[in-house]
């Protein structure tokens, strides 16, 4: 028959496999047994890893067979952690803050101890800061004297070559009386109006941004062919870059880029300031126009109290 010569559609493409997962399906099914709601937002059970609705989220609202398991792995991990003060007394914990004038006992719970790094004692919360217990003047604990001893010397030294540099200053002056420096404001109007004829720096700079420099370099800074100038820079500039460039200027040999040795490199000297000046500090604010500044070769770190530490 024709019928029966007729070839049948395959049977696959009359039906959808429902055996595939539904990609629009959200949520789980409750793995507890005689329930299995599709649950949009299923739980998990630590102790058995299985899902289940609210219903049956509990450990005793689906009989677990591993109840307390998790509890037991999240005790034991707590006890595998050790707690403050573990393995020491109750004196060891529990301490007067190390400032002199402080009865303040720490390492409580009601006053927690905030230990300090560089000086390596513990505070409390009111003396944590370095400028509240006077870090700067203690030694730490632990620490080797000679350390210490070490910066007084190199203070010491410092000031030292400042002297030197000041000496050598009054034998290059001819017998001749030197001009006394401007001490009016008119006379000082004058220095730096001459100042600003002869001073050298980048053209594009804006007048009202221009601070304007006597530059020397220290004999001691190496033979340079220049050994002093007129110059003028930003004051947004900060002194390690007014550094560089004097160096440049006046042909000084510079590394302090290198990461060299403190007695190799190179600091700016303010002599109306009396002080070595900051490699970060603002030209702005440490310089006015008509002042002079020195390049000084391995005279350490800037240091305050720098004339204190030479008396006696």
């Amino acid at each position: 028959m024709a019928s029966s010569s007729r070839s049948d559609p395959p049977e696959e493409s009359t039906f959808t496999k429902m055996d595939e997962k539904d990609p629009t399906l959200i949520g789980e099914h409750c793995q507890y047994a005689y329930c299995n709601q599709l649950d949009f937002l299923p739980f998990r059970c630590e102790s058995c890893r299985g899902t289940f609705c609210l219903d049956h989220r509990s450990e005793t609202g689906h009989r677990c067979p591993k109840a307390g398991e998790w509890a037991a792995r999240r005790r034991k991990a707590n006890l595998s952690t050790p707690s403050l003060g573990a393995g020491r007394s109750m004196a060891e914990v529990e301490k007067p803050c190390a400032s002199p004038a402080c009865k303040t006992i720490i390492g409580t719970s009601l006053s927690t101890a905030v230990h300090c790094p560089t000086c390596n004692r513990d505070y409390c919360l009111k003396h944590r800061l370095k400028e509240d217990h006077d870090c700067k003047n203690l030694i730490p604990i632990g620490a080797r004297p000679s350390r210490f001893d070490s910066q007084t010397e190199s203070a010491r030294v410092a000031f030292g070559k400042l002297k030197a540099w000041g000496t050598a200053q009054k034998a290059s002056v001819s017998r001749a009386l030197p001009k006394p420096k401007p001490t009016s404001a008119a006379a000082r109007l004058v220095a730096t109006n001459n100042l600003k004829k002869t001073a050298k720096g980048d053209d594009k700079l804006p007048p009202e941004k221009r601070v304007y420099l006597h530059v020397e370099a220290e004999a001691a800074t190496t033979k340079s062919k220049f050994p002093e100038g007129a110059f003028f820079y930003s004051k947004d500039w900060v002194i390690g870059r007014v550094l560089d460039a004097a160096a440049k200027s006046l042909q000084v040999q510079n590394v302090n880029n290198q990461g060299t040795e403190e007695k190799d490199k190179l600091r700016v000297f303010h002599v109306e300031g009396g002080r070595l000046l900051e490699f970060n500090e603002k030209v702005g604010s440490a310089l006015v126009s008509g002042n002079r500044i020195v390049l000084l070769r391995g005279v350490g770190a800037p240091a305050p109290d720098l004339i204190d530490l030479t008396k006696g």
